[in-house]
């Protein structure tokens, strides 16, 4: 005999399996439509990190870094950085975060070095492209540039002189190098990277796809919702919720997209916007690059929390700035 408890569960079972099918489906998808970037991101990390850090260890052992590090010690001294640290902060400034980890890893840095440098990296870190995706939202580029740049030089001067330890300047390992053979030398260069290059694709791969899996499934939206008194410590309109998140998370250059078509959709007011950047301008990627550098030997807290200050200063700096300009225009 029929009966329609059963035929109501059968359908209710057969909804709750399409529904689990459904979110299986969706999760494949993510993470077949993140793969191929994530593993040319990663391979492009292996090459950049190979390369660089190949370079260096051959500056090394003839001495290049030496010669460097004796010219430079002096103005990076002031943020106890050896001269050497240029090299990770140049090459940071001009390409990105993974170069000047590549440098980084080549040198003898300790955990308080490796945080000050790292934050001055996080700071000012791809200047070229990532100031052009701010002057794309509407913020004057050459302002982006300056602020970066000096907040990134304060804060490392700043960080120098209160955080716990003293500021000893590490060697640079040239006369090791010197002395070591040629080719066993070479074999255990290979092998440091490896041990460093290794895990540190398997972050950036793990991140990529949860990046993807909760924009799928609309957990940074949901979030962005609860924000709205984070937003208002940092000074910032609680609207900008969402782009502050994709910043965060995604970054600058990732997150481009993102930023550019809420802002030419209309969702966000050009003063608005604006507040954003300076925030974002020395405190995003708190995901990726953060973990990355913790992996080398950063202190998280110190990356996180100074960047966090500067921002606020800034943001509220520019309200100011916002606040006397409308005063004027109005007298």
């Amino acid at each position: 005999m029929f009966h329609p408890l059963n035929y109501k569960n059968i359908v209710y079972l057969r909804l709750k399996f399409k529904m689990m099918e459904s979110t299986r489906q969706r999760i494949i998808r993510s993470v077949r439509a993140v793969s191929p970037g994530a593993l040319k991101t990663s391979w492009w990390l292996i090459r950049i990190m190979f390369l660089v850090t190949f370079i260096i260890t051959i500056l090394n052992y003839f001495g290049v870094i030496s010669w460097i590090s004796m010219h430079l010690t002096p103005f990076f001294s002031r943020f106890g950085l050896p001269g050497e640290a240029a090299l990770a902060y140049v090459s940071g400034y001009f390409v990105n975060c993974y170069s000047a980890i590549a440098v980084m890893i080549s040198l003898n840095l300790d955990a308080r070095t490796t945080t000050i440098l790292a934050v001055m990296v996080l700071c000012s870190h791809n200047i070229p492209l990532e100031t052009a995706v701010q002057k794309k939202t509407g913020t004057s580029a050459i302002r982006m540039v300056i602020v970066r740049t000096v907040s990134s030089l304060l804060l490392g001067w700043i960080l120098n002189l209160i955080m716990p330890g003293e500021a000893t300047l590490p060697s640079t390992g040239v006369s090791e190098g010197m002395k070591m053979e040629f080719w066993p030398m070479l074999g255990e260069w290979v092998w440091d990277t490896i041990k460093i290059a290794v895990p540190m694709v398997v972050l950036v791969f793990s991140l990529t796809v949860i990046q993807r899996l909760l924009s799928e499934f609309g957990v940074i939206r949901f979030i962005a919702r609860f924000l709205k008194p984070v937003m208002l410590f940092f000074g910032l309109p609680p609207k900008t919720a969402f782009l502050w998140i994709v910043a965060n998370t995604l970054g600058l250059a990732y997150g481009a997209a993102v930023m550019i078509d809420e802002v030419e959709a209309g969702k966000i007011s050009a003063e608005d916007v604006d507040l954003l950047n300076h925030h974002i301008s020395v405190s995003h990627s708190n995901v990726e690059d953060l973990l990355l550098f913790t992996a080398i030997g950063g202190i998280l807290s110190w990356m996180l929390l100074s960047r966090w200050i500067m921002s606020l200063v800034l943001v509220w700096e520019r309200r100011l700035e916002q606040f006397v300009g409308k005063r004027i225009k109005g007298i």
